[in-house]
């Protein structure tokens, strides 16, 4: 990662101090972001580091989910169901 994509990545990962409701917003946002570098095989220091968490165990425990194979299909047939606008079997 460059020092470009780094920067960028802290910006957009790092909730804005001054707004409650920006941070409030922004929070969905930073779990997926943890979770993706994650099931990408980031290194979970370089997460941690990336959301600014004091601790691995903030970041592991809290910011990062599980993705497994079947959670992945179930997402991606709900998402297909909602962006054809009708539930499948009809």
């Amino acid at each position: 990662m460059s020092d470009d994509d780094t920067s960028l990545a802290i910006r957009i990962a790092k909730p804005s101090a001054r707004s409650a409701y920006r941070r409030n917003h922004q929070r969905p946002f930073r779990h997926t972001f943890g979770t993706i570098l994650n099931a990408n095989g980031e290194n979970p220091k370089v997460i941690q580091e990336l959301l600014a968490h004091a601790t691995l165990k903030v970041t592991m425990d809290t910011y990062v989910q599980a993705v497994s194979d079947e959670k992945r299909n179930a997402q991606t047939k709900v998402v297909r169901m909602l962006l054809s606008g009708h539930s499948q079997g009809s």
